[in-house]
């Protein structure tokens, strides 16, 4: 059954990012920004990505503290490892859009300096794991610093209301603008990412999964 739903989210995902490449090529150059605007369809989508996996992170280890199931264990490790790389990708094209407009690669204002640290502490909470060899110490302790790393995702989000930065605002609430052609653009590619991301999260928990059959395998060997 989860073979088949991966089969079906890659054909979706690939056909979905096939379809918006070929409609932002053919989009003509902003006026302001020239062609690097494009980068939006990536950047904010993959942004939005993350944080949603920052959120299923969330609950999939209250979940673990509240029932002792590592199965929220290995959702909430895998998710996190997904996220994480989809918060370097917005941190990525930020960047290059920053070094486009603002002629620098990296501006230390309340946005980019919070999702920076939301990507360093959700990196740390992978080095935890890595540091404690007991398996239910290791989910408990992680799943007690993942809630703990939540707390920036709101400060990543709500940055740019809360103190004055460099960053656009955004186009979902206030301030921000986006012509009406964007919109459909962006929305598919936003459906595209977060399948992208749920299908490397099923992918990633399959292997956890596997992992964990391996080590109770030594374990039990050890024991005889």
């Amino acid at each position: 059954m989860r073979d088949k739903i991966l089969y079906v989210l890659a054909i979706a995902v690939a056909g979905l990012l096939t379809r918006d490449i070929l409609i932002m090529v053919g989009l003509p150059p902003e006026k302001a920004q020239g062609a690097i605007f494009k980068i939006i369809f990536f950047h904010v989508p993959v942004a939005a990505t993350a944080m949603t996996a920052c959120g299923v992170a969330l609950i999939a280890s209250a979940l673990f503290l509240l029932t002792k199931n590592f199965f929220f264990d290995a959702l909430a490790v895998s998710v996190t490892e997904v996220g994480l790389a989809f918060l370097a990708a917005n941190l990525i094209t930020g960047s290059i859009w920053g070094r486009n407009q603002w002629g620098i690669w990296w501006a230390w204002d309340a946005r980019l300096t919070s999702a920076l640290v939301c990507w360093i502490l959700y990196a740390s909470y992978l080095m935890l794991r890595r540091a404690v060899d007991d398996p239910t110490q290791r989910a408990t302790f992680s799943a007690v610093f993942s809630i703990f790393c939540f707390i920036d995702v709101p400060i990543v989000i709500f940055s740019i209301k809360w103190w004055r930065t460099q960053h656009p605002q955004p186009v979902f609430w206030g301030g921000g603008s986006f012509p009406p052609d964007w919109w459909p653009i962006f929305l598919w590619q936003l459906l595209a990412m977060l399948l992208l991301g749920a299908m490397l999260t099923i992918i990633r928990l399959r292997d956890e999964e596997s992992q964990r059959e391996i080590e109770s395998m030594r374990r039990m060997a050890h024991a005889f």
